[in-house]
């Protein structure tokens, strides 16, 4: 995944600068998501990695620098993932618009950080141009409009109901991604870790369920596209 404010060239402990890499961002993810920008410590990053800070602050030339390269990292792993969906000419429009459900639902299932962090950050930044809004703005936009497209042309097709895409694309990320920002307070009204296999399956078949019956015209044709 591509980053920020990284150095190349010198090799890492053991000699392995990707694999030291890759370990003080999973730290640094760790670190943000529960601590906020301004609680992380580097020291305690460097810790969890298994590196020393002058390491650390090698290949990230500070806190911020670090901040920036996480965002970065987890934000272009899900528009890479579903911008690869939505790019695809061999499906119609109710079934691209289930695997980039799925695509996305599966992204925040591996990564359930995800949420918190950009919660965190939205909430630190306020109104202001945020270093994940600036990431977002660059790599989402594109992703964004081709959703749009693709609910227009689904009501176009018969195959979705006609619907205003930008409020029904608000709807479908709200419902993809609030479990996953609610996990404090399901932890507090119902038993049990959310992040189990079986509850976090379980939420995904739902997600689709509650999706499918909210866009599509029942039984519409299925027009030319695999299914």
């Amino acid at each position: 995944m591509v980053s920020l404010n990284s150095k190349a060239g010198k090799t890492g402990s053991r000699g392995e600068p990707e694999k030291t890499r890759a370990a003080i961002l999973n730290a640094a993810l760790q670190e943000f998501a529960h601590e906020g920008v301004t609680g992380a410590r580097t020291d305690e990053i460097a810790r969890s990695a298994g590196v020393n800070k002058a390491l650390l602050y090698y290949y990230f030339k500070d806190k911020d620098g670090l901040y920036a390269a996480v965002l970065e990292q987890v934000i272009s792993g899900l528009f890479t993932r579903v911008e690869a969906v939505l790019k695809r000419t061999d499906l119609n429009c109710r079934r691209k618009l289930l695997l980039y459900v799925e695509s996305h639902y599966d992204y925040i299932a591996s990564s359930p950080l995800y949420p918190r962090l950009l919660q965190r950050e939205f909430m630190r930044t306020g109104r202001t141009l945020s270093v994940a809004t600036r990431i977002i703005e660059r790599l989402g936009r594109p992703v964004y409009a081709e959703l749009m497209q693709l609910i227009a042309a689904g009501a176009t097709s018969g195959e979705f109901r006609t619907l205003d895409p930008a409020q029904a694309l608000t709807s479908i990320l709200g419902v993809i991604v609030f479990y996953f920002i609610s996990v404090p307070a399901q932890q507090l009204m119902a038993s049990g870790d959310p992040f189990t296999l079986e509850r976090v399956a379980s939420r995904r078949a739902a997600v689709l369920d509650f999706i499918s019956a909210a866009v599509f015209v029942p039984d519409a044709p299925q027009k030319g596209k695999h299914k």
